[in-house]
């Protein structure tokens, strides 16, 4: 389990991670959201303690990890802006890391290499984006620690290549119990691979859930009432995060149990209403819209 405590992290004026407090249980994907600027990046660099914070610690499986290289070899991190020595082959890049984390794989390492042909010979200087993105993922997951640590997991794969590397950490998940903590701005990518979800904005956590809990506690309701006053009678009885309004079509994502919203909406005799699926980008947007972080007020003229 990785235990964040009250991290605070300034950059001069700058307040880059405020007070931040996560628990990530191990054995499952947490997903890493944010806002633009909202310290997911400094967080990540302060789990591994490639940053130190001014205050607060980070604990893994019970000990601190700063300044602590056998706490260290237990993660392993992928930045956003991986790094690799100039002219280096991924078969200079396994010999590196196999030199530093004693259960690193290297037949699997080469298997996955070849598997998806990045050429284990060829010099990376020459590789694409996703390319040296994959290869990075590879190294990662074959250095066999418990925890792997992704900033922008996603950015540049392909949509084949991004399947395989969600099916290579369902593997490790199930059979060698890794915890991965992933960062990314593709929400949809998210959704079938995250157990857990950390919502970061303006350097603070706004919301911290398991995303099977998510659905039992905010509902996506779509409704046509019969006037306004039977619509203004509902909304009185409801927690509204966020409401959307098409026509006479009212879609309302609200704080609610399925089962508290199914009675609300039969007792107003509404024309019409169906619970919908939420997906994590709607949550995104409703619990950040109620941080203040809306679109209206950045196009306002």
């Amino acid at each position: 389990m990785i235990d964040v405590r009250y991290i605070n992290k300034n950059f001069g004026d700058i307040c880059a991670v405020k007070n931040i407090s996560l628990r990530i249980e191990s054995n499952q994907v947490f997903g890493l959201l944010g806002t633009n600027g909202a310290g997911k990046s400094t967080l990540l660099r302060i789990i591994c303690d490639i940053l130190y914070p001014d205050s607060g610690t980070v604990m893994i499986d019970g000990r601190v990890i700063h300044d602590n290289p056998e706490v260290k070899k237990n993660i392993f991190f992928i930045p956003d802006d991986a790094y690799f020595f100039p002219g280096a082959t991924p078969e200079t890049m396994m010999s590196y890391y196999s030199g530093y984390y004693e259960n690193f794989d290297k037949n699997r390492c080469k298997y996955l290499i070849n598997s998806f042909n990045l050429g284990i010979t060829r010099t990376i200087d020459t590789y694409s984006k996703g390319m040296k993105r994959l290869l990075s993922i590879i190294l990662g997951i074959s250095a066999g620690t418990p925890y792997l640590i992704c900033d922008e997991t996603f950015d540049g794969l392909d949509p084949v290549v991004r399947q395989g590397v969600k099916s290579l950490l369902a593997r490790d998940m199930d059979k060698r119990g890794l915890t991965s903590v992933i960062s990314s701005h593709n929400l949809r990518e998210m959704e079938d691979i995250c157990d857990h979800i950390g919502l970061l904005h303006k350097g603070g956590v706004i919301l911290s859930e398991d995303v099977s809990t998510i659905s039992d506690k905010i509902q996506k309701v779509q409704a046509v009432f019969m006037d306004d006053a039977k619509r203004i009678e509902t909304e009185n009885k409801l927690d509204i995060k966020s409401v959307n309004t098409v026509g006479h079509i009212y879609t309302y994502i609200i704080n609610a149990t399925r089962e508290d919203a199914e009675r609300i909406f039969s007792e107003a005799s509404a024309i019409y209403y169906e619970i919908l699926d939420l997906t994590m980008e709607e949550v995104f947007i409703s619990e950040t819209e109620a941080a203040g972080y809306d679109i209206r007020n950045f196009i306002k003229e």
